[in-house]
Formats: structure tokens, C-alpha cells, sequence
């Protein structure tokens, strides 16, 4: 172990230093609600910041063809411009009968503009097409997968500590409303039933969302890590 590891793991098991210790990380997002998520997860010991307080304005580069991938590019260029210790992460809605698209483009999957309802438009548009497409096949007795609107968010975290690269996954199983509910949230919730709930991630509180989200879940395990416990 290095000497960078003894030195926060010593820290960290101290109570009566957390209180007045801040570990700084850089979180590679410019949103505040995935930001104030991290922060609640990860508690008082971190204080965290975005790209932009620390001179990165530009948009950082995430053209790789998996989550991990795009979430290493992030952590990699922050860490580059800036020698700091930091965190990205990247998140794919994975639908079933649109064969797990829109996945690593669903931030853009009505295009580069990113737009949260242009995309919940096109993925309500395109799964009513493959729905009807398999009712059709049905009906002429060709086998379909039976649980059409199946799907699930994952996420994976690259964490860049003492230049070490630490990786962090979780997901959230669920399925696809057929209208949007709710007014909470961001990116797809408003139209994403999280296993085991009747409402959208839009409908549940904060507190609710972040106990079971899939990013929630990376991030609590990286929380553990970072605490010197097991993962």
C-alpha cells in the first residue's frame, strides 16, 4: 500500500478529524442534481466540485463505445488538465425490445443537443413501432420476448485517487411507462418504473431515488472504498 493510501485511510477512521477534514474531488458532471446526489452519498468528509470551479469549461471528451469506457475518458481528462483527484461517471437506459439501446448514447439519443424530452420522445416513438412490429409477429405465431417494456439503467464510476484508476458499477432494474409522470428528477425518469415501484423516478422523493438508483448504488460502494472498508 502506498503511502497516499495509509495517509486517507488513516484519516478517514479518525471521527474526530472528519468533522474538519475535506477530501476534494472533482465530479465530472455540470449537473446539480446528479452533484447533489454524490454529495449526499459520499457525506461530509468530501467536499466536491464541478469542472468548471477548477478551469475546465470545455465539453470533455466521451466518444468510447462502452460506460467504462467513456466514464475512464472523463476521469483520464480531468486528472490531465488538472492533477486532481477525481470522479465520472456514465449512465445507459438499456431497453429490452429496442435490443438494449439506446445504452452508450442515451444521453444523445435524439442527437447531439442532448435534449432530456427529445429523447423521451424518441424512445416512446420507437418502442410503440417494435411493440406493434411484435404484436404483428405474435399474431402470424412468431415467438416474442413477452416482457417488451423491460429495462434497466446502468452505471459505471471511474475514480481517479493517488493517479490509481478504481472502478464502481450499479444498476436499476425497471420498466418503461407509456407517458411521462412527474415532475422530479432528470434525463428519463419521468417515464422510468423502478422495479418494484408503481410510480416514475420523476414521482419518488429524492431520498427514495437515491436509495435504489443505480447510480446511487456505484456511488455508495465507492463511498465504502473510500472509507477503507471492503468492496
Amino acid at each position: 500500500m502506498q503511502i497516499y493510501d495509509i495517509f486517507l485511510e488513516f484519516v478517514l477512521t479518525l471521527p474526530a478529524l472528519n468533522e474538519y477534514f475535506f477530501m476534494k474531488l472533482v465530479f465530472a458532471t455540470g449537473n446539480p442534481g446528479k452533484l447533489r446526489e454524490a454529495a449526499e452519498i459520499l457525506g461530509g468528509a468530501f467536499e466536491l466540485v464541478t469542472p468548471a470551479e477548477v478551469g475546465i469549461t470545455e465539453d470533455i471528451p466521451e466518444n468510447g463505445n462502452t460506460l467504462r469506457a467513456n466514464s475512464q475518458q472523463k476521469a483520464d481528462y480531468i486528472y490531465a488538465q488538472t492533477g486532481m483527484d477525481c470522479f465520472a461517471d456514465d449512465t445507459g437506459l438499456e431497453v429490452d425490445i429496442l435490443g438494449g439501446a439506446p445504452g452508450v448514447e442515451t444521453a444523445r439519443y435524439a442527437g447531439p443537443q442532448k435534449s432530456p424530452s427529445d429523447n423521451i420522445d424518441k424512445l416512446l416513438s420507437e418502442m410503440a413501432r417494435r411493440e406493434k412490429e411484435a404484436a404483428m409477429a405474435r399474431t402470424n405465431g412468431v415467438a416474442t420476448i413477452e416482457s417488451l417494456r423491460k429495462a434497466r439503467f446502468r452505471t459505471s464510476v471511474t475514480l481517479i485517487l493517488g493517479g490509481k484508476h478504481h472502478f464502481f458499477d450499479g444498476i436499476m432494474e425497471g420498466e418503461i411507462a407509456r407517458e411521462r409522470h412527474g415532475k422530479g428528477g432528470f434525463g428519463y425518469d419521468p417515464v422510468f418504473i423502478p422495479e418494484g415501484y408503481e410510480l416514475t423516478a420523476a414521482e419518488l422523493s429524492e431520498e427514495q431515488k437515491n436509495a435504489i438508483s443505480h447510480r446511487g448504488k456505484a456511488l455508495r460502494v465507492m463511498a465504502q472504498f473510500l472509507q477503507g472498508g471492503e468492496y
